[in-house]
């Protein structure tokens, strides 16, 4: 696993909204989405509110790269199924990142959330 510098996953962590977008079998990129996302200790961590067929992160999940734009960065990105011991810190992350949200992000978190949850580690080049 490759992972963010502490300063990276400041910086990605920063905005409250992030930009994901994935690539097309042709190499080029499709439109960002924007969406919520979290850092923890041990990384960052996106999810779909909308479930597995949401179309970014299906499109992504199966392309398995994309582009991270967030804190003025651009990152290109490896989504990656996070384990079940990072999955309490990233439900713990979006409490409180979220926490002006409460209707919302309370209806993200918890173990229905964890198959869907994908932390993104930077691309080697």
């Amino acid at each position: 696993m490759t992972s963010f510098s502490r300063a990276d996953l400041d910086r990605i962590d920063a905005p409250e909204e992030v930009g994901i977008s994935s690539y097309r079998p042709d190499g080029t990129l499709r439109p960002s989405v924007t969406i919520w996302g979290v850092a923890t200790d041990a990384g960052y961590y996106v999810r779909s509110a909308h479930g597995p067929e949401n179309g970014w992160f299906r499109r992504l999940v199966a392309s398995g790269r994309g582009r991270l734009r967030a804190g003025g960065a651009e990152y290109d990105v490896t989504p990656v199924q996070p384990t079940d011991a990072e999955q309490a810190a990233v439900d713990a992350a979006y409490l409180g990142k979220y926490a002006r949200y409460p209707s919302i992000v309370r209806g993200i978190v918890g173990p229905a959330w964890h198959p869907v949850t994908l932390r993104l580690d930077p691309s080697v080049p």
